[in-house]
């Protein structure tokens, strides 16, 4: 179960990271040319937030059947004080966490803003930090601190 959990967890970042990247993109290009925010726009919006979810809920569940995060919890003052096991007891699960709270918070405040123009910078912005975050966290290949492959397979 670990791994075919690990390698869906794996393949939905590149859904994630690409969601984000086109809602951001729908949003500043909607918020600088002033356009309507339109059905798609929404559903853009909405799908975004969810596949960040849906991710979130892949990685809970590694949280808790992974063996990394399982030997940081039970020997916290030695797993501490090892980068890769701090990592991924706590480094990357926290900040993705937040990235996911932020990235709902500006789905939510988007959709409850009045005008069009609000609606594509609300979205721009939230989303935008949010991919910050997540592009600070991942454990990319090119890494010197954490690496991981950037497919896993199944």
């Amino acid at each position: 179960m670990y791994s075919t959990v690990l390698a869906l967890h794996s393949l939905v970042r590149w859904l994630v990271l690409a969601s984000l990247l086109f809602a951001i993109f729908r949003a500043f290009s909607g918020w600088s040319s002033k356009r309507s925010f339109s059905r798609v726009d929404n559903a853009v919006r909405h799908w975004t937030a969810t596949i960040a979810h849906i991710q979130l809920i892949f990685g809970l569940v590694l949280y808790f059947i992974s063996p990394i995060v399982n030997y940081f919890l039970h020997n916290f003052n030695d797993a501490v004080h090892r980068r890769e096991i701090r990592f991924f007891g706590m480094e990357h699960s926290l900040m993705m966490v937040i990235a996911i709270v932020v990235i709902t918070i500006g789905s939510a405040r988007a959709k409850r803003k009045l005008t069009d123009p609000e609606k594509f910078q609300t979205m721009a912005l939230w989303f935008s930090a949010g991919l910050l975050i997540i592009l600070s966290s991942v454990p990319w290949a090119f890494s010197p601190l954490i690496s991981r492959p950037y497919f896993r397979p199944f």
